[in-house]
């Protein structure tokens, strides 16, 4: 009887090939910028052997986990006000202020919801054109 257990041939090579998937989650876990890097991440290998009476043999159960890093919360701003029919309505803004009209990513004026202006209304000025 060999007195040494190899975890790579253990259940059939099973516990070496959960041990592998496990580590990759834990790298990706690590490499994920959505994650906090000073979060530590665990992995733990759980080997729980119940012996027959005569001690001769045990059945094992073997559980491999992973104890990762949650996702970083995201924030944004919501601005909230009623349509012509009195229904409350939220949109999320995009501009940074209220009622600013922006330049989107794609070089058009834009809303403060980032939706696209096609004209922009132009108020009627009292003032007066100084040479």
């Amino acid at each position: 009887m060999s007195k040494e257990i190899n975890f790579n041939n253990l259940a059939e090579g099973a516990v070496g090939e959960r041990l592998n998937i496990e580590m990759q989650k834990l790298a990706a876990n690590v490499l994920d910028p959505n994650t906090n890097w000073k979060n530590v991440r665990k992995l733990t290998l759980t080997i729980a052997i119940k012996p027959n009476e005569k001690r001769e043999i045990g059945s094992v159960d073997i559980d491999v986990k992973t104890a990762l890093a949650p996702a970083k919360g995201v924030s944004t701003t919501i601005i909230f006000g009623m349509d012509n029919e009195g229904k409350a309505q939220a949109a999320e803004l995009v501009s940074g202020v209220k009622d600013q009209m922006m330049i989107d990513n794609d070089g058009d004026v834009a809303d403060d919801r980032g939706n696209k202006v096609n004209h922009v209304e132009q108020k009627e000025s009292n003032v007066v054109n100084f040479k």
